[in-house]
């Protein structure tokens, strides 16, 4: 396969930031400085730019789209997409008004990643239980899938008010696209492959060729259904600096901050230097200095058998300079590097 057939993005759950000096930033202008990010990615040249949602203090976006549509006004040729919607808890007929609105908005440049989110603030937020995760995915997944034909829909189910023969606006000029962001159960990628939806893979820990399996039970299920081959993505965190020196140890503080409280709340224990160097040396944080992130994305695109790689570029309360300096670094020294030796 050769190099134009690879896709290079960014995510962004939009982490809550802090000025040059350290001081915490406001919402509004850690959401603000998400846009000049966005901006920055696109005039680089980078293929994506994903927002995530969620719902809690350390992250500023809780409505993606909204902020995408601010983007889409002020960039020209990048992908805007979620990263993810947290389909469970939304409702799919405005799921798909939304982004057939940013699409309009965009010249066509809308995508929507659906998943159920690795966090699960959402559900109590909305008024959805918990007991009912796996259902509500599944049936508003199947009700988004057929709204996305842009045709009269007749559908019912446990979790929203039936629809017979209902059509949906505003129609999009060429379709939108959609991704299925999976974290790492079978269950998950048969039902993307079912649908006949691309895949994302969520890889946050480990060695990424661990993920190998899933996407070979994808490729397998969608020859299985007659069904065209379609592409894998990667979604990991990383930082870059200009030497793997500086890189390891700017990004530490950062790293304990933002992964220590997730592992606190879900019971993993205290999170340890060692930890965080293993993840850096062998698993799926890409740190390092452009060589270093480029071997480690390669590596991982080729053992995954991926066509895209999107790179979580915020990772806990950084100062735009960073995020900036992230942003230009992978895009200027990293994709390059893919490329070429994804080339060879």
């Amino acid at each position: 396969m050769t190099s134009q057939h690879y896709r290079f993005g960014l995510d962004t759950f939009g982490d809550s930031s802090v000025d040059e000096q350290g001081n915490p930033n406001s919402d509004a202008q850690t959401i603000r400085d998400l846009v000049d990010q966005a901006i920055l990615a696109d005039q680089l040249g980078l293929d994506n730019f994903n927002v995530g949602e969620h719902h809690r203090d350390d992250f500023a976006v809780s409505a993606p789209d909204t902020v995408l549509a601010g983007i889409a006004t002020v960039t020209k040729n990048i992908t805007l997409g979620s990263g993810v919607t947290v389909l469970s808890s939304e409702d799919p007929v405005r799921v798909y008004q939304r982004f057939a609105t940013l699409d309009a908005l965009s010249n066509g440049r809308a995508e929507i990643t659906a998943g159920r989110g690795s966090f699960t603030e959402s559900f109590p937020l909305f008024g959805y239980e918990l007991s009912d995760y796996h259902v509500l995915f599944e049936e508003k997944l199947d009700l988004l899938v057929q709204l996305l034909k842009e045709k009269p829909v007749t559908w019912s189910g446990k979790t929203r008010a039936g629809l017979t023969n209902q059509q949906v606006y505003p129609k999009t000029e060429h379709g939108l696209s959609i991704r299925v962001g999976v974290g790492g159960s079978p269950e998950s990628v048969v039902r993307a492959a079912n649908h006949g939806i691309p895949m994302a893979l969520a890889i946050i820990g480990g060695d990424p060729a661990r993920f190998e399996p899933y996407a070979r039970l994808y490729r397998t299920r969608l020859q299985e259904l007659g069904k065209e081959q379609l592409p894998v993505s990667i979604h990991s965190p990383g930082y870059i600096a200009p030497t793997d020196e500086e890189a390891f140890e700017e990004f530490w503080p950062y790293y304990k901050g933002s992964f220590g409280r997730i592992g606190r709340e879900r019971g993993w224990g205290e999170t340890t230097h060692a930890h965080y160097m293993s993840e850096v040396l062998h698993g799926s944080m890409y740190v390092g200095s452009p060589e270093t992130v480029a071997k480690k994305i390669a590596y991982a695109i080729e053992s995954v058998g991926a066509q895209r790689f999107d790179l979580k570029y915020s990772n806990g309360p950084m100062p735009q300079s960073r995020l900036l300096r992230n942003i230009e670094l992978y895009a200027n020294e990293v994709v390059p590097r893919v490329k070429a030796l994804l080339a060879k």
